[in-house]
Order: C-alpha cells, then structure tokens, then sequence
C-alpha cells in the first residue's frame, strides 16, 4: 500500500483526535506504520483541531503533510475547514456535514467535496451524539480503504467504554453505509 495521509477537522470536543488515534493504532497492529500529528488551539471545547494521519508500510520518517499533499479529509466544523483545506491536493476528496459545513463553489471545483449529515446520523440514528467520531472513522476508512475494517473496528471497540459499544458498532456500520450510497449518488 501507498502512503495514505488523511486529515479529520473539527472542533474540541468533537473526538477527531480519537479517530486520528484509532486509525494509526489499527495501522501498526496490522504490521505497518501510523502517526497523528494534532493541533488545537488552548480552547479545551469548541476551538479548531486537525489531526493529519499518515498510515504506511514502510518507517514514516516525517509525519507532517505538506500542503497539497492530502488526499482525503473529513470536516465538521467550518472554521477548521476554512482553516485546513489547503492542505487537500486538487482533486482529492473532502467530506462535509453540510449543517456544519458550506463550502464555496469554488472549493466544489477543486475539490470532490461529499455531503454527509454525521452528527445528524450520530445523533438520530445511533442515538448517541457522542459516536460522529466512529461515523467520521467508518466513512474515513470506506473512502480510503485504509486498513482492514475488522481491525479498525477491534481497535475502535479497545478504545471506548464497553457500555457503549453496541452503539460505537451500529455508528460504524451506518458510517460505510452512508459513505457507499453517497459514492453511488455523488458524481465527482
């Protein structure tokens, strides 16, 4: 596998730091190598995060992205996405939430820009607000095919609470059902 550099935006609180953590734990698990690298501002709840993933095979040696150099990103805060989209190379791929995210046409030109209700499947479907970061991760992986599903969900089932697996679980599997359809419907 090429190296694949992700990034999830958003803001504190939200758990894009958590996704980041998962992704690049499964990766190593699986034999490879993963780093997040993560920047918020000292806002504990509600200011800017970014967390950049970079997943290998062979030794990372420099876990940063350079801009342009991103091919997937995942936004559900406007002021991370207005701040970290750059970072996206032309023609990659930026899912959004559209409640939370608007972005301009120019941005839909230059990007393959997906509208997908995260929060609103997070909060509505699985009934727990709290599992958009599970949804992010399953939509995440569906595009990227990033690691081995089975092993991303192990690794996501290790890092929260048991009592709120089933949910974390049914979050996952709406994720890729929702990445799929909007493969299906979505026309770059």
């Amino acid at each position: 596998m090429a190296r694949t550099l992700m990034r999830f935006t958003g803001v504190g609180g939200q758990g894009v730091l958590l996704a980041g953590e998962i992704f690049a734990s499964a990766k190593i698990e699986l034999g490879g190598y993963g780093m997040k690298t993560a920047t918020y501002t000292s806002q504990v709840r509600g200011g800017p995060t970014v967390v950049d993933i970079t997943l290998d095979d062979d030794e990372i040696f420099y876990p940063y992205a350079n801009d342009g150099e991103i091919d997937f990103m995942l936004s559900v805060a406007q002021v991370s996405y207005d701040l970290f989209k750059g970072g996206v190379s032309v023609g990659g791929t930026i899912v959004v939430d559209p409640a939370l995210v608007k972005p301009s046409e120019e941005d839909k030109q230059k990007w393959n820009i997906v509208e997908i209700p995260i929060i609103t499947i997070a909060k509505e479907e699985v009934g727990n607000v709290i599992t958009q970061s599970v949804v992010a991760l399953a939509i995440a992986n569906d595009y990227t095919s990033a690691v081995d599903n089975d092993k991303l969900k192990e690794v996501m089932l290790s890092k929260v609470p048991k009592k709120v697996h089933e949910a974390n679980l049914k979050a996952y599997e709406l994720g890729i059902k929702y990445a799929q359809e909007a493969r299906v419907t979505h026309v770059a």
